[in-house]
């Protein structure tokens, strides 16, 4: 069926991981395609994603993307979480109420270990904190104003420093964000280009939950903001023409470039996995699902039993957030978790070979990994693997290199052993993490699996779909076509979609309804305004309302 008019053009669908980068293209004759490439790969490409785009446009080093020929690219994206992850995102400064300057270092008071005797804290992502004069009450009164004089110093003295983003987080500022909303217009008239405000980013009661995801934000935006831009301009997007630039959130929405905020980015890509698992499972005829996605660095595994689950309060990386997020448990477990044998035990990741430089079998001098394991052992065929490694990225899996190398643990091991039983040993171990992973999302929470589908997806999930199923004592897998880059097509698959939440904090009676629906309303109003601003008409737009009570 050909496409005619403004559907004449190309669709991508994008999901850049952490050791690979998968690209579903949808053609002007709608025919699908895909495409995988590293994540990295300084020595051919800049970056991953433009580049599959470019290959399928079949365009010459250098030459322009042409923006008329695309209609609409949709992207899940790490560079977010790999930023909190590694500690290498954006110096920022915390600007917070006197006497508050270490509310989020203390935190909660939680001992992760409770009889552990040297405790390791996780890094503040904040460089700098500084306290100014203001207080408002809980009810709103002014305990003391605002010193904009001294701010303003301040601001300046930050600026002298180096410092362009500014966390600004005041007390009570969720309810009553005079104070805040003065502190953010002298910030940016100080000339810092990022701004995050604790009312705006995340408007609910609990300083430390409120801060932490004000101060993500301030954190992250910035790399983000980068690498958004950075594309928007090799795709040629403006405020007013080319291609339609979208980005997954962390919720399992879309949301247009502009508004991609740091807080939202941070299970960007995995999102897409579990709208695109619930989705195909959904045409193949199956209601309850749980989501095996093993791709190069991880496992995410997901359980859907006729409603996404979500959670509002998560920990990423020894990081408190309150942001709407799919609730994803995921394991150091993927094709590139590094195997390692200390004379006495096998050892599978935490640590990942990643993209660069790989597996033992991607020719860049990497350690053996968990597809070095499937390579040897036949379950990995090169013949049927991307050629793209080597000086000139043409070549196939290096073969020879992995079994010299699992050959060398089996003699380390004594007894006869061979280089096959060797990977099948580390083998065994990777099954059964990501076998528990799934029973801590389902059995652990007192549900049967014997009658859910398996999905398995990823670039690496369906070497392990039979032994999951086994360990676990499910009888149904689902394998869809397009398995392989199927976080990449769940881009395709996934809404549009707009958030917005506030606190009410009123007794649950007649007023307290009343003051719900009131809000309820005009929070409705906001986010279809937001809908409506990235091209949804309001008749098209579902609404659904929650509420949270305690």
């Amino acid at each position: 069926m050909s496409r005619t008019g403004r559907d004449a053009r190309w669709r991508f669908w994008i999901d850049r991981g952490g050791t690979f980068t998968d690209i579903v293209a949808l053609t002007p004759r709608g025919r699908v395609r895909a495409m995988k490439l590293l994540s990295e790969n300084p020595e051919s490409y800049d970056d991953a994603a433009i580049e599959g785009i470019r290959r399928f446009l079949k365009l010459k080093p250098g030459e322009p993307i042409p923006a008329e020929r695309i209609a609409e690219v949709k992207m899940g994206t790490t560079v977010a979480t790999n930023a909190l992850l590694e500690r290498k995102g954006e110096r920022v400064a915390l600007i917070t109420t006197r006497g508050f300057a270490d509310a989020l270092r203390i935190g909660y008071q939680a001992r992760p270990d409770l009889f552990a005797l040297k405790l390791h804290k996780p890094e503040l992502l904040y460089d700098r904190v500084i306290e100014v004069d203001e207080r408002i009450t809980a009810e709103g009164q002014q305990l003391r104003a605002l010193d904009e004089d001294e701010l303003r110093g301040r601001l300046a003295a930050l600026r002298e420093e180096g410092f362009d983003s500014l966390a600004i987080v005041f007390m009570h500022a969720w309810r009553w964000p005079a104070h805040e909303e003065r502190a953010a217009r002298l910030a940016r008239e100080a000339g810092f280009s990022q701004v995050s405000v604790s009312h705006e980013v995340s408007p609910l009661m609990k300083l430390v939950s409120r801060g932490d995801t004000t101060v993500v934000d301030a954190y992250l935006t910035p790399i983000l903001k980068r690498y958004v831009n950075k594309v928007a301009r090799e795709l040629g997007v403006t405020e007013n023409s080319g291609p339609r630039l979208m980005f997954m959130m962390s919720s399992g929405g879309l949301t247009s470039a502009h508004l991609f905020e740091g807080r939202d980015a941070i299970l960007s890509g995995p999102a897409g996995g579990v709208v695109g698992m619930v989705e195909t499972a959904r045409k193949a005829g199956f209601g309850k699902v749980i989501g095996f996605d093993m791709g190069g660095t991880s496992t995410d595994v997901a359980h859907y039993d006729g409603e996404f689950e979500r959670a509002f309060e998560t920990e990423v990386a020894g990081v408190r957030m309150r942001a709407p997020m799919m609730r994803i448990h995921t394991v150091a477990a993927g094709g590139g978790s590094i195997l390692e044998y200390d004379g006495q035990r096998f050892r599978v990741g935490p640590d990942s070979a990643g993209a660069n430089p790989g597996p033992k079998s991607y020719r860049r001098g990497g350690p053996l990994a968990v597809t070095d394991a499937n390579v040897l052992l036949g379950r990995v065929n090169p013949d049927y693997f991307p050629k793209i490694f080597g000086p000139n990225a043409d070549q196939p899996l290096d073969v020879a290199a992995v079994r010299e190398a699992f050959g060398g643990i089996a003699a380390r091991m004594g007894g006869g052993r061979t280089a096959e039983e060797a990977a099948e040993g580390f083998l065994r171990i990777a099954t059964e993490n990501m076998a528990n992973a799934i029973k801590k999302i389902s059995v652990q929470r007192g549900r049967d699996i014997s009658d859910y589908v398996l999905n398995c997806f990823g670039g690496a999930g369906a070497q392990f779909a039979c032994r999951i199923a086994d360990n676990l004592g499910m009888t149904r897998v689902l394998i869809h076509p397009l398995a392989g880059v199927l976080s990449a097509y769940g881009m395709g698959l996934a809404d549009i979609r707009a958030e917005r939440a506030r606190a009410i904090e009123q007794p649950l009676d007649a007023h307290g309804v009343k003051g719900a629906r009131r809000a309820a309303r005009e929070l409705r109003r906001e986010v279809l305004r937001e809908l409506k601003g990235q091209g949804v008409p309001k008749k098209r737009a579902r609404v659904r309302k929650r509420a949270l009570m305690r």
